[in-house]
């Protein structure tokens, strides 16, 4: 059966990337497009942010901004001034919303108190700190440059300048033992953070700890242990275990990931940069170029868009519920054409065997995944592959 694309009625909300690719030293388990910093060229890439920015202006034009991340890298190695020009520009050629919320992610080895209150006189509102563990022992095995006195002492110091911040923790990491990934959650919660990310430490295949150097991991069952033992730790402390890997305390879920996970559209900026823009007859997905100098060579040039690609029909239900149905209270069942322009009954086969594996709630107006859905959610996700 064929499905007609209706056209987007109302654009999703939008949001901001600026993508700082820079950090005092690549990570042995980090894929990320970051580049160990031999000098920082923070004016000439600035230069180049606001112009890309610019020149993405005729995609956007008359959208509201609801949010503003940046993301890395390591985007506390900029100056406070710089970061207050990059939002000056932003607030100048966009209609950032008076109310939005603007977050930085810190390495707690780069700040200082100085640092984060010029962040936050220049507009940010929330910082995520990249934390990863407070063990010493662990930290030295993940190549981090802080060590547990500095975790401690940012924490701190994001509790002290910010209303709200995130700490990011991983758990699974070499050597780990379920309580030593219990104690890095109660050190956590020491400092009363309002959300707290924690990942599952994966080897990516392009780095040292998936090809060249593989650690020794916990194994599947005791990963496992430690991710329900952390649900139930932090549960029991207050926090809403929202998404697959993210925790908050009531108003304190990440506005700028829920736009993601909810579909909505985004403008990346900077060397790598992804963006997913909305038209009323078509969605676009684009990627910068993504050497630091390459981008800000090109940029000057109207060159920096390395990749375009307009998803079809076929991608869409993929698409969506890889974001949508990691929120553990999945999404409102309408929001699927809202978002995509396409009726639900386009993913008709995918829901209908997802239910039958017990995979998602059989509920009419809501897509949410059940518990054994949480679980297993990349078995549930390749039921809507194309």
């Amino acid at each position: 059966m064929q499905f007609a694309r209706g056209g987007l009625k109302v654009s999703p909300p939008l949001s901001l990337y600026i993508h700082l690719p820079w950090c005092v030293k690549k990570c042995p388990y980090c894929d990320f497009n970051s580049h160990a910093a031999q000098g920082i060229p923070e004016a000439a890439y600035i230069d180049a942010l606001l112009l890309d920015l610019e020149q993405a202006l005729p995609d956007i034009w008359g959208r509201k901004i609801h949010t503003v991340f940046f993301g890395g890298g390591t985007p506390s190695l900029f100056s406070a001034a710089g970061i207050d020009r990059i939002l000056t520009g932003v607030r100048t050629l966009t209609l950032l919303l008076p109310d939005a919320e603007i977050t930085l992610e810190a390495n707690p080895g780069t700040v200082e108190a100085a640092k984060f209150s010029g962040f936050r006189e220049a507009g940010v509102t929330r910082v995520s700190l990249g934390i990863q563990s407070f063990n010493p022992r662990h930290l030295k095995a993940l190549g981090r440059i802080h060590d547990d006195t500095e975790a401690r002492r940012a924490a701190e110091l994001a509790a002290t300048h910010f209303d709200t911040f995130n700490l990011d923790l991983m758990f699974a990491l070499p050597g780990q033992t379920l309580d030593e990934a219990l104690a890095d959650i109660d050190t956590a919660l020491t400092f009363q953070p309002p959300h707290l990310s924690a990942y599952h430490l994966t080897l990516e295949p392009n780095t040292p700890f998936g090809h060249t150097a593989p650690p020794n991991l916990p194994d599947e069952d005791v990963a496992a242990d430690m991710h329900l033992a952390i649900e139930a730790r932090l549960i029991e402390a207050g926090m809403q275990h929202y998404e697959t890997s993210a925790y908050a305390r009531p108003q304190h879920a990440s506005r700028h990931n829920l736009n993601y996970w909810q579909f909505g559209d985004y403008l990346g900026i900077g060397a790598g940069a992804h963006s997913k823009l909305s038209f009323h007859d078509r969605i676009l997905r684009q990627m910068r170029t993504k050497h630091p100098q390459q981008y800000m060579d090109a940029v000057k040039q109207g060159t920096h868009l390395a990749d375009i690609r307009t998803l079809i029909r076929n991608d869409l239900p993929f698409e969506f519920m890889m974001n949508a149905l990691r929120l553990n209270e999945g999404v409102p069942s309408t929001m699927f054409e809202e978002r995509t322009g396409y009726p639900l009954h386009l993913c008709t086969d995918a829901l209908e065997k997802a239910r039958a594996k017990g995979l998602l709630e059989r509920d009419a107006i809501q897509l949410k995944p059940t518990l054994l859905g949480q679980r297993y959610l990349n078995d549930l996700l390749e039921l809507f592959l194309p």
